[in-house]
């Protein structure tokens, strides 16, 4: 094999660890994919001589992707500002669920699910500061040094450390999800699933806790809710009249972000990925509702 041979081999397999660092930091597979792309364009942009002084490619590829994320990040609190109603991460389908196998280096297929894609962590570190994120997701999801992190947001590591302990403090003050066991939150989506065919409000109502929040985005390209909806029974009413104005409707269970969830197919085509947080009694506190046709592309191989 030649150097250059050796240099590709080098760095393609890079891509994988690079992908699940951006996702996390961005929310958006679309926005990772970019930044990766990105990354590489850098890496072969220089001198053959320089690539071979560098000692760990790895390395120097995760911080120039941690950058360019960072930059987005930036750009992006502004731009959400615009965004028409709520804005939600995307939703992750798991493959492996379903057979298939990667195609076309699709991003998707390159993510690892774990308790850190969970939507309801994702959802929080959406109200981090770009440098809280960054410094968290890379020490207390990929255990990277604070040397490293600092490298990447121009600070010191002690200063990386301080944001990594608040951003920590974000995740702890946030309600997050009960420690409810997979067989208990697959049975209490099942549920949900049920009732909601059957147009069963009363029933959809007895799986939903009272204070159960319910957030959909739409981005302003399909029509939905723009504001949470509170209530376990405005929810119940919300989902029921969906069901009424969309005939045909079909509801698959599949994991979304490494948990339970469901898939709304109408005439083939994926219309909303929803995800769910469960209680330690099986009820549903929240709901998270994708229907953006830009952030369902992953799915569009549902069968």
């Amino acid at each position: 094999m030649g150097a250059a041979g050796a240099d590709i081999d080098a760095v393609s397999g890079e891509r994988r660890q690079l992908i699940n660092v951006a996702y996390r930091l961005l929310g958006s597979l679309a926005e990772a994919e970019d930044a990766v792309q990105e990354a590489y364009a850098r890496w072969y942009a220089l001198p053959r001589s320089r690539r071979g002084e560098i000692l760990s490619p790895g390395g120097w590829l995760t911080t120039v992707t941690g950058r360019i994320c960072l930059d987005v990040l930036g750009s992006a609190r502004a731009r959400r500002e615009r965004y028409v109603g709520a804005w939600l991460p995307d939703p992750l389908p798991d493959r492996a669920d379903w057979g298939l196998v990667s195609e076309g280096g699709d991003p998707a297929d390159q993510m690892i699910l774990d308790e850190s894609v969970a939507m309801a962590l994702l959802v929080v570190l959406e109200s981090m500061t770009p440098a809280e994120r960054v410094a968290f997701v890379l020490h207390d999801v990929f255990r990277y040094p604070f040397a490293e992190i600092a490298a990447i947001l121009g600070r010191t590591p002690a200063a990386c450390k301080q944001l990594a302990a608040s951003a920590r403090r974000r995740v702890r003050d946030a309600p997050g999800p009960a420690a409810v066991a997979g067989d208990g939150r697959a049975e209490a989506v099942r549920r949900v699933k049920e009732a909601w065919e059957r147009k069963d409000i009363a029933a959809l109502i007895d799986l939903l806790d009272p204070a159960a929040v319910m957030t959909a985005d739409g981005g302003g390209l399909v029509g939905t809710v723009r504001r949470p909806i509170e209530g376990g029974a405005r929810i119940a009413q919300y989902m029921v009249a969906i069901a009424d104005r969309a005939p045909g409707l079909e509801l698959l269970e599949r994991s979304v972000n490494g948990a339970p969830g469901l898939v709304a197919r109408r005439g083939g085509t994926v219309m909303t990925v929803a995800s769910f947080d469960v209680d330690g009694d099986g009820l549903i506190t929240r709901i998270w509702a994708v229907r953006n046709p830009e952030k369902l592309r992953p799915w569009l191989r549902d069968g």
